[in-house]
């Protein structure tokens, strides 16, 4: 698949978890954390990937192992209007690209307040 494909399919998960979100009667412009997540193949892949996003501080990034199985776990306190976590989703799939890894998604409770 392609990445654009892979950014358009992306784009489509975003906008279910908006309507998700909005049927919970979340204010999308309220600062939240967000949490993002990566599939990995290995643990050399995941720590590459935690220092990437650390190392440049697009988010908090750790190395996760859970039944011998490796996620990034990538954590940024932002809005989600559907201009700002597409383009924030967007990027994330292209990093998953870079490093041949699954980008897994996004989520966030949903805040009112």
């Amino acid at each position: 698949m392609s990445i654009v494909n892979k950014i358009i399919e992306s784009a489509e998960s975003d906008v279910d978890v908006l309507r998700r979100l909005d049927a919970e009667g979340d204010n999308f412009s309220l600062f939240r954390e967000v949490d993002f997540h990566f599939k990995c193949l290995d643990s050399d892949k995941a720590d590459v990937v935690t220092g990437f996003i650390n190392d440049f501080q697009f988010g908090v990034a750790e190395h996760v192992v859970q039944d011998e199985l490796h996620y990034v776990d990538v954590k940024i306190t932002m809005p989600v209007n559907q201009n700002i976590i597409s383009c924030v989703s967007g990027f994330m799939v292209c990093v998953a690209e870079l490093y041949k890894v699954e980008f897994d998604g996004w989520g966030c409770v949903a805040s009112n307040y």
